[in-house]
């Protein structure tokens, strides 16, 4: 059961990786992607059908630490708590920035329809302060991700990584998530903001890039797994009789609602949404 709940969370973790990696590195290059308005809000139409299903994977992944290495994720909190605030942080913001701007958006029109110059200024400021939450709370999470996972490929859970090595690692992993939302743009976008990752992208090609950061993404995860200490804390065996079934059972509706989530929404985007 140790080795099965073990594969599960790393099935979990890669699965947020590979599928919310993809839009929080697109949120991270909503600057140079989006240049104008109409841009941007096709930058963010690119990801926002997915970014939601993509945070289930995380919560599963969490939902599964806690219940089969209850030990260790007390230590890891506790250990690095100054990693993992800022994380949550960032991704509060991020979210909120996306939520709020869907709202901009529709008020936008609403004012200016009726001819309201200072209404029509105030819903231009709130958008962009929406986009800077988008932008800023990305960044957050990414560096807040390579930071933690830089200590947790030294094996160490009770301290966050420092040195230099540390930010050599951190700033990788940072890399890596921008390379991956490049190659998601690439795949969803039109027009210059599609030119724009394309050129990022380069002579690698867009399904190849993405295909590859993706693998990067699950090597990640399994480099950090291999310094946690997964067996000697897991839970006894009657816990994980209960809830690694029980995870099992709900592992193919998950993945089958994800298949239907990129299917559905698989062409590129060609017109910004009411984000």
């Amino acid at each position: 059961m140790e080795t099965l709940a073990i594969a599960l969370l790393g099935f979990f973790v890669t699965g947020y990786l590979v599928l919310g990696g993809a839009d929080i590195g697109t949120g991270m290059l909503l600057p140079y992607l989006g240049r104008d308005e109409s841009e941007r809000r096709l930058v963010l139409t690119s990801f926002a059908p997915f970014f939601l299903g993509n945070e289930v994977w995380l919560v599963a992944a969490a939902g599964l630490f806690v219940g089969c290495f209850p030990e260790l994720e007390g230590e890891l909190l506790s250990g690095q708590f100054a990693v993992v605030v800022p994380l949550i942080v960032g991704w509060i913001v991020r979210d909120m920035g996306l939520w709020l701007r869907g709202r901009s958006a529709t008020a936008a029109v609403r004012d200016g329809g009726a001819g309201r110059r200072g209404a029509r200024t105030r819903g231009t400021l709130r958008r962009a302060a929406c986009d800077g939450a988008v932008v800023c709370g990305s960044w957050t999470v990414a560096l807040g991700w390579a930071w933690l996972l830089a200590a947790l490929f030294n094996g160490s859970v009770t301290e966050p990584a420092s040195g230099p090595a540390a930010v050599l690692t951190s700033a990788a992993v940072t890399t890596l998530f921008l390379a991956h939302g490049l190659g998601f743009a690439a795949l969803r976008l039109t027009g210059a903001p599609f030119e724009r990752a394309r050129r990022g992208v380069g002579r690698t090609g867009t399904r190849q890039s993405l295909a590859l950061t993706s693998v990067l993404m699950g090597a990640v995860v399994v480099l950090a797994g291999r310094g946690l200490p997964l067996y000697e804390s897991a839970a006894d065996g009657a816990t994980l009789a209960l809830l690694v079934p029980v995870v099992l059972v709900t592992t193919p509706l998950l993945v089958a609602v994800q298949v239907w989530l990129w299917r559905t929404f698989r062409r590129r985007v060609t017109h910004p949404s009411y984000i």
